[in-house]
Protein backbone atom coordinates (compact mmCIF):
# COMPACT_ATOMS: atom_id res chain seq x y z
CA UNK A 1 0.00 0.00 0.00
CA UNK A 2 0.86 3.33 -1.08
CA UNK A 3 1.85 5.79 1.86
CA UNK A 4 -0.64 7.61 3.16
CA UNK A 5 -3.15 8.92 5.89
CA UNK A 6 -6.62 9.04 7.23
CA UNK A 7 -8.35 12.13 6.76
CA UNK A 8 -10.91 14.61 7.65
CA UNK A 9 -12.36 18.42 7.43
CA UNK A 10 -13.57 19.44 10.63
CA UNK A 11 -13.63 22.29 12.77
CA UNK A 12 -11.78 22.90 16.04
CA UNK A 13 -14.49 24.19 19.36
CA UNK A 14 -13.20 26.84 21.01
CA UNK A 15 -11.57 26.83 24.73
CA UNK A 16 -14.81 28.22 26.02
CA UNK A 17 -17.29 25.76 24.24
CA UNK A 18 -14.87 22.58 25.06
CA UNK A 19 -14.78 23.20 28.80
CA UNK A 20 -18.77 23.69 28.79
CA UNK A 21 -18.59 20.12 27.02
CA UNK A 22 -16.89 18.64 29.71
CA UNK A 23 -18.95 19.72 32.78
CA UNK A 24 -21.36 18.58 30.68
CA UNK A 25 -20.08 15.59 30.06
CA UNK A 26 -18.60 15.08 33.91
CA UNK A 27 -22.40 15.60 35.07
CA UNK A 28 -23.55 12.70 32.16
CA UNK A 29 -20.93 10.18 33.83
CA UNK A 30 -21.68 10.44 37.27
CA UNK A 31 -25.77 9.91 36.18
CA UNK A 32 -24.26 6.88 33.86
CA UNK A 33 -23.19 4.68 36.38
CA UNK A 34 -22.48 0.88 34.80
CA UNK A 35 -22.74 2.36 31.56
CA UNK A 36 -19.55 1.43 29.14
CA UNK A 37 -19.05 5.04 27.96
CA UNK A 38 -15.32 6.06 26.31
CA UNK A 39 -15.13 9.75 26.50
CA UNK A 40 -13.66 12.00 24.27
CA UNK A 41 -10.94 14.48 26.01
CA UNK A 42 -11.76 18.06 25.78
CA UNK A 43 -9.02 18.76 23.45
CA UNK A 44 -10.21 16.62 20.55
CA UNK A 45 -13.79 18.11 20.57
CA UNK A 46 -14.70 19.24 16.90
CA UNK A 47 -17.20 19.00 14.26
CA UNK A 48 -16.57 17.11 11.25
CA UNK A 49 -17.54 18.30 8.27
CA UNK A 50 -16.28 15.15 5.60
CA UNK A 51 -14.50 12.91 6.34
CA UNK A 52 -12.18 12.08 3.71
CA UNK A 53 -10.63 8.74 5.14
CA UNK A 54 -7.23 7.11 3.62
CA UNK A 55 -5.23 9.58 1.23
CA UNK A 56 -2.15 9.13 -0.26
CA UNK A 57 0.26 11.68 0.70
CA UNK A 58 0.96 13.01 -2.45
CA UNK A 59 -2.51 13.97 -2.92
CA UNK A 60 -2.31 16.38 0.57
CA UNK A 61 -1.15 19.08 -0.66
CA UNK A 62 -3.19 19.28 -3.97
CA UNK A 63 -6.25 18.41 -1.53
CA UNK A 64 -5.11 21.02 0.52
CA UNK A 65 -4.96 24.00 -2.01
CA UNK A 66 -8.23 22.71 -3.21
CA UNK A 67 -10.23 23.31 -0.07
CA UNK A 68 -8.49 26.60 0.68
CA UNK A 69 -9.89 27.79 -2.53
CA UNK A 70 -13.10 26.46 -1.88
CA UNK A 71 -13.12 28.53 1.62
CA UNK A 72 -11.46 31.57 0.91
CA UNK A 73 -13.69 34.60 1.52
CA UNK A 74 -16.21 32.33 3.53
CA UNK A 75 -17.29 35.22 6.33
CA UNK A 76 -16.37 33.92 9.87
CA UNK A 77 -19.45 33.51 11.95
CA UNK A 78 -20.14 32.07 15.04
CA UNK A 79 -20.77 28.26 15.90
CA UNK A 80 -23.33 27.70 18.61
CA UNK A 81 -23.22 24.20 20.80
CA UNK A 82 -26.43 23.55 22.53
CA UNK A 83 -28.87 20.40 23.23
CA UNK A 84 -27.65 16.57 23.75
CA UNK A 85 -28.31 13.69 21.42
CA UNK A 86 -27.27 10.17 20.67
CA UNK A 87 -27.03 8.34 16.96
CA UNK A 88 -28.87 6.26 16.06
CA UNK A 89 -31.14 7.49 19.32
CA UNK A 90 -31.41 8.03 22.81
CA UNK A 91 -33.00 4.45 23.19
CA UNK A 92 -30.30 2.51 21.25
CA UNK A 93 -27.38 4.97 21.51
CA UNK A 94 -23.92 4.14 20.17
CA UNK A 95 -22.73 8.08 20.07
CA UNK A 96 -23.48 10.70 22.49
CA UNK A 97 -22.78 14.32 21.05
CA UNK A 98 -24.01 17.71 21.22
CA UNK A 99 -25.77 19.85 18.73
CA UNK A 100 -24.29 22.61 16.55
CA UNK A 101 -25.74 25.42 15.14
CA UNK A 102 -25.04 27.81 12.40
CA UNK A 103 -26.98 28.74 9.44
CA UNK A 104 -23.57 29.15 7.73
CA UNK A 105 -22.21 25.83 8.67
CA UNK A 106 -25.02 23.98 5.35
CA UNK A 107 -22.84 26.31 2.21
CA UNK A 108 -19.64 25.32 3.76
CA UNK A 109 -20.11 21.81 3.84
CA UNK A 110 -21.87 22.31 0.66
CA UNK A 111 -18.43 23.79 -0.85
CA UNK A 112 -15.81 21.07 0.67
CA UNK A 113 -18.24 18.38 -0.37
CA UNK A 114 -18.21 19.71 -3.84
CA UNK A 115 -14.69 20.13 -3.70
CA UNK A 116 -13.93 16.73 -2.83
CA UNK A 117 -15.99 14.65 -4.52
CA UNK A 118 -14.37 16.61 -7.69
CA UNK A 119 -10.93 14.63 -6.26
CA UNK A 120 -12.48 11.68 -6.06
CA UNK A 121 -13.59 11.15 -2.45
CA UNK A 122 -17.02 9.36 -2.20
CA UNK A 123 -20.06 11.68 -1.88
CA UNK A 124 -21.53 11.56 1.73
CA UNK A 125 -24.89 9.63 1.42
CA UNK A 126 -26.51 10.85 4.90
CA UNK A 127 -27.86 14.13 5.27
CA UNK A 128 -25.17 16.25 7.22
CA UNK A 129 -25.97 16.50 10.93
CA UNK A 130 -23.35 18.59 12.52
CA UNK A 131 -22.42 17.45 16.02
CA UNK A 132 -19.46 17.28 18.46
CA UNK A 133 -18.94 14.04 19.67
CA UNK A 134 -19.00 13.48 23.70
CA UNK A 135 -18.42 9.83 24.22
CA UNK A 136 -18.96 6.30 22.28
CA UNK A 137 -20.38 3.06 23.34
CA UNK A 138 -18.96 -0.72 22.44
CA UNK A 139 -22.73 -2.00 22.27
CA UNK A 140 -25.85 0.24 21.95
CA UNK A 141 -27.29 1.06 25.12
CA UNK A 142 -30.55 3.03 26.28
CA UNK A 143 -29.32 6.34 27.66
CA UNK A 144 -32.64 8.52 26.82
CA UNK A 145 -33.06 8.83 30.88
CA UNK A 146 -29.59 9.81 31.19
CA UNK A 147 -29.57 12.34 29.04
CA UNK A 148 -33.05 13.52 28.98
CA UNK A 149 -32.89 15.83 32.15
CA UNK A 150 -30.11 17.63 30.71
CA UNK A 151 -31.03 17.43 26.60
CA UNK A 152 -31.70 21.01 26.31
CA UNK A 153 -28.56 22.69 27.93
CA UNK A 154 -26.98 25.49 26.30
CA UNK A 155 -23.29 25.63 25.77
CA UNK A 156 -20.62 28.51 24.99
CA UNK A 157 -19.86 29.65 21.11
CA UNK A 158 -17.24 29.34 18.47
CA UNK A 159 -16.07 31.85 16.15
CA UNK A 160 -15.37 30.14 13.25
CA UNK A 161 -12.70 31.93 10.68
CA UNK A 162 -10.77 28.54 9.11
CA UNK A 163 -11.75 25.04 8.82
CA UNK A 164 -8.67 22.39 9.87
CA UNK A 165 -7.84 19.30 7.75
CA UNK A 166 -6.65 16.41 10.38
CA UNK A 167 -5.30 12.89 10.44
CA UNK A 168 -6.75 10.69 12.33
CA UNK A 169 -4.90 7.75 13.38
CA UNK A 170 -6.25 4.89 15.63
CA UNK A 171 -4.34 3.57 18.63
CA UNK A 172 -4.77 1.38 21.36
CA UNK A 173 -6.18 3.19 23.55
CA UNK A 174 -7.98 5.15 21.09
CA UNK A 175 -8.28 8.14 17.83
CA UNK A 176 -5.43 10.45 17.91
CA UNK A 177 -6.30 13.45 15.75
CA UNK A 178 -2.97 15.50 14.72
CA UNK A 179 -3.70 19.38 12.58
CA UNK A 180 -2.29 18.43 8.83
CA UNK A 181 -3.65 22.08 8.30
CA UNK A 182 -5.47 25.04 9.45
CA UNK A 183 -7.36 26.29 6.25
CA UNK A 184 -8.30 30.10 7.18
CA UNK A 185 -11.12 32.14 5.04
CA UNK A 186 -9.14 34.44 3.40
CA UNK A 187 -9.11 35.55 -0.31
CA UNK A 188 -5.68 34.36 -1.50
CA UNK A 189 -3.18 37.11 -1.48
CA UNK A 190 -2.58 39.19 -5.53
CA UNK A 191 -0.15 40.78 -6.85
CA UNK A 192 -1.16 42.82 -9.81
CA UNK A 193 -4.48 40.85 -9.97
CA UNK A 194 -3.20 37.85 -10.07
CA UNK A 195 -3.53 35.19 -7.19
CA UNK A 196 -0.36 34.05 -5.11
CA UNK A 197 -0.31 29.99 -4.99
CA UNK A 198 -0.79 29.47 -1.28
CA UNK A 199 1.96 27.67 0.52
CA UNK A 200 0.64 24.14 1.81
CA UNK A 201 1.47 22.39 4.85
CA UNK A 202 0.86 23.31 8.55
CA UNK A 203 0.61 27.19 8.80
CA UNK A 204 2.40 28.93 11.85
CA UNK A 205 -0.08 31.27 13.37
CA UNK A 206 1.70 31.64 16.46
CA UNK A 207 1.40 30.76 19.85
CA UNK A 208 -3.16 30.76 20.07
CA UNK A 209 -5.26 29.98 17.73
CA UNK A 210 -8.12 31.81 17.16
CA UNK A 211 -10.77 29.96 18.85
CA UNK A 212 -8.52 30.61 21.93
CA UNK A 213 -6.32 27.02 21.96
CA UNK A 214 -2.52 27.40 22.43
CA UNK A 215 -0.73 26.37 19.45
CA UNK A 216 1.34 23.42 21.25
CA UNK A 217 -1.62 21.78 22.67
CA UNK A 218 -4.06 22.52 19.29
CA UNK A 219 -1.48 20.81 17.17
CA UNK A 220 -0.68 18.03 19.33
CA UNK A 221 -2.37 14.51 19.02
CA UNK A 222 -4.30 13.26 22.17
CA UNK A 223 -6.64 10.53 22.89
CA UNK A 224 -10.64 9.59 22.99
Amino acid sequence: MSDGKRLFVGIRVSVATANALAQCADQVARRATGIDLKWVAPPNYHLTLKFLGWTRSDLIEALTDRLAAAVAGTPAFKLKTARLGAFPSLEKASVLWAGADAAELAPLFAKIEATTTALGFPAETRPFHPHITLARTRETRPLKEVVLPMSEQMFSDTRVEAVTLFESETKSAGSVYKEISRIAFIQPETIGGIAVQRQTGPLDLGDETDDGWPRDRANQGSTH
